[in-house]
């Protein structure tokens, strides 16, 4: 036997041994073997909604797993059932998805990493937004402002309440709107006109 036979015979040899160990038996790729109990029956059904419920789908993306009609997350959840029948744990299962998917996949980030801002970001902006105002409620004048005081004049460059523009057609505007909405007579205050 020449060796170039001798070694595609000792490869199919080992091709055909490969194909003899059935999938179920070789571990998933990159979460190794099983770690938890082979389940079945009631306790099977409730962990995979459980698991499901934890991954995002990635058609829907606002729903969980379990919850998604798409068909990519029936297959997802087909997927966790036939990973806890085999034996696999729950951090196993979400490690096999986030490697498939990435961590988006999962709905509640692990807080490692620049997840911490995912998990503390929003406590720290309204610890933030809160010590701004009341730095600026300690800067603001304790009195109040001149035009909430009753009877204090309005400044200079201000017209009064009273006057109308100086152009004819503005001041018949300003006229009809104070007639229709204050009901001023010709547009003029009572008071003016007194």
């Amino acid at each position: 036997m020449t060796p170039v036979a001798f070694a595609l015979a000792s490869i199919l040899v080992l091709a055909s041994a490969a194909q003899e160990v059935s999938p179920s038996a070789a571990p998933a790729a990159g979460i190794g073997a099983p770690k938890g109990l082979q389940l079945s029956g009631a306790e099977l059904d409730k962990r995979t909604d459980d698991i499901g419920a934890l991954l995002r789908c990635p058609v829907c993306q606002g729903l969980s797993v379990s919850d998604s009609p798409a068909t990519m997350a029936r297959n997802m959840k087909a997927e966790v059932r036939e990973k806890l029948a085999r034996g696999y744990d729950q951090e196993q299962i979400l490690a096999y998805f986030e490697r498939s998917y990435g961590e988006f996949v999962r709905l509640q980030p692990t807080m490692r990493g620049v997840n911490w801002l995912v998990w503390f970001g929003p406590v720290a902006g309204l610890i933030a937004g809160g010590a701004v105002i009341a730095w600026a409620m300690k800067r603001s004048p304790r009195e109040p402002a001149a035009g909430g005081r009753q009877g204090a004049a309005a400044p200079p460059d201000l017209p009064s309440r009273d006057s109308v523009p100086t152009d004819p057609k503005l001041a018949a505007a300003v006229r009809r709107v104070r007639m229709l909405a204050y009901g001023w007579p010709q547009g003029v205050s009572p008071k003016a006109g007194s």
